[in-house]
């Protein structure tokens, strides 16, 4: 997931930015340990190993920066061999800070905790084999980022290495290599899958693996967040990629678009945001009062907030204001990765906005049954003994540190609020045999819809690389898997990605 950027650090990050990181500073990890097993569906059935092991992660000079834990789940044949013309897709979450289990046992991987819509699952259940499993088209590597998961940072390596947006993509660039090579899987069509600032990570490594020789038959951008200015404090694009999600939501509680079909309602509000909402923001108090008001009363409309309460905010309205204000009148919450989930509303002494950004009924539902289900996994099954503590989410200590400095290609200098963007046009320039598929939901306050359409258009990419792009919106949220019914809908729409030529 991407964590709230507005969120401050939670230690002393004036005297020592990596206070508390925490990551495992030892090279030290538990042996490799695998299994054979069958996944089975109503019409097919795959034999295949499921190896939980680390990876090294080394620098050019041979120096060891760290051991990246990978879940690998990999197709064989009666005699337990792989098929090397099988596709390879290396996955994995964002946070940045946070491990793979979600995109594993919530949705992707053989094994699936079943959801049941936007209720709470009980904390105890097991994970089933996944009908929409990813392993149906590809052998999976699920990989967590260093510093989070079974993931650990070696001795003596300076954290700022690997903490950021370069040295991130280096350290996958690197796993993924060491993959190919002890598993002898170079011949095989390679995909990446990242969701949240995953999609950040896969921007980077598009370009940077190929650079490096290693070329891509498809990328897929689930939850995408791409041009970093958006999250910047009084950033336009902020408030007005917000507008559909907000629609969405308000749509989905009743309170709006009435009889109207939800993706039409969606439409019409990206429709709203650039033909009217833009204008309005960009001309500042230059708008006038009456114009003011006009978009105002239109903008209620789509919404649900009153009148009034968006003029003495000028049109643009905080995520956390639209969250506490929403239900209000029920006591409630709504989340921020998939607003359609809610809870009891907090105590008025709580009033920390970080606190209010971090607590979210859509992720307390479901991420730590999948956790526990992870656990059991490669506990019973497997008999991998990793250590007690799984850092499943570990942005307190990696993503408040994190450097957002990055190297924009073709540009002189570093940028502080990058726009990855540009990596994904030089990358798809560069090889425009490889595809790309950007996956996203109507109900997604983290990471929302109408930025990335906007980042993309920005790209003025040729009409031939625009049609090895394939778009997808679904009624979900930000964690898309949660919801069963998007969940079958990506299945199909990923069986037909990855027979594309």
């Amino acid at each position: 997931m991407v964590e709230d950027q507005g969120a401050p650090a939670t230690h002393d990050a004036e005297k020592n930015p990596f206070a508390g990181v925490a990551p495992a500073r030892s090279t030290e990890v538990a042996e490799p340990a695998s299994a054979r097993l069958t996944w089975t569906s109503a019409e097919r059935a795959i034999d295949y190993e499921a190896r939980a092991a680390h990876l090294d992660v080394v620098d050019d000079a041979g120096t060891l920066l760290g051991k990246m834990f990978s879940l690998s789940y990999v197709g064989v044949d009666a005699d337990g061999h792989a098929d090397s013309a099988r596709p390879v897709t290396f996955a994995f979450n964002g946070g940045p800070g946070s491990s793979s289990v979600p995109i594993n046992f919530g949705g992707m991987g053989p094994r699936r905790v079943a959801t049941d819509g936007i209720s709470h699952v009980r904390a105890d259940a097991s994970a089933q084999d996944n009908p929409q499993t990813l392993l149906a088209e590809s052998d999976v590597v699920f990989l967590d980022a260093l510093g989070t998961g079974w993931s650990v940072v070696a001795d003596g390596t300076d954290p700022k290495k690997i903490f950021g947006i370069d040295g991130d993509a280096d350290a996958f660039a690197r796993a993924i290599s060491s993959w190919l090579e002890e598993n002898g899987r170079w011949s095989s069509p390679l995909y990446l899958f990242g969701e949240s600032y995953g999609t950040v990570r896969n921007a980077v490594l598009m370009r940077l693996l190929g650079e490096r020789g290693v070329q891509l038959t498809g990328v897929v951008m689930l939850s995408a967040i791409f041009d970093w200015v958006q999250v910047q404090p009084g950033e336009d694009l902020y408030y007005l990629g917000m507008m559909p999600t907000y629609a969405a939501a308000a749509q989905y509680f009743g309170k709006a678009g009435e009889g109207v079909d939800p993706d039409a309602w969606f439409d019409r509000a990206m429709t709203f945001t650039e033909g009217v909402l833009a204008p309005a923001l960009l001309r500042g108090d230059r708008l006038g009062s009456e114009r003011e008001r006009e978009v105002a009363e239109k903008l209620s409309a789509f919404i649900s907030l009153p009148v009034d309460y968006l003029l003495a905010h000028h049109l643009r309205i905080d995520l956390t204001d639209f969250r506490t204000r929403i239900l209000a009148d029920e006591g409630r919450i709504c989340g921020r990765l998939d607003m359609r989930f809610s809870s009891d509303g907090l105590s008025p002494m709580q009033t920390s906005n970080a606190w209010v950004a971090a607590e979210d009924a859509a992720d307390d539902a479901v991420e730590g049954a999948w956790v526990r289900a992870f656990r059991a996994f490669c506990h019973d099954e497997l008999g991998y003994r990793g250590p007690a503590r799984y850092l499943s989410n570990n942005y307190d200590k990696v993503g408040t540190s994190w450097s957002w400095n990055h190297a924009e290609p073709g540009c002189d200098e570093e940028a502080s609020a990058p726009n990855v963007a540009l990596d994904i046009a030089v990358a798809l320039r560069r090889n425009p045999t490889c595809k790309l598929a950007i996956l996203g939901g109507r109900y997604d306050a983290a990471t929302t819809f109408w930025n990335v359409v906007h980042d993309m258009s920005c790209q003025f990419l040729s009409p031939e690389l625009k049609g090895r792009v394939s778009w997808h919106r679904y009624g979900c949220g930000h964690m898309a898997y949660v919801d069963e019914p998007t969940l079958e809908a990506m299945g199909r729409d990923l069986h037909d990605f990855y027979q594309k030529k």
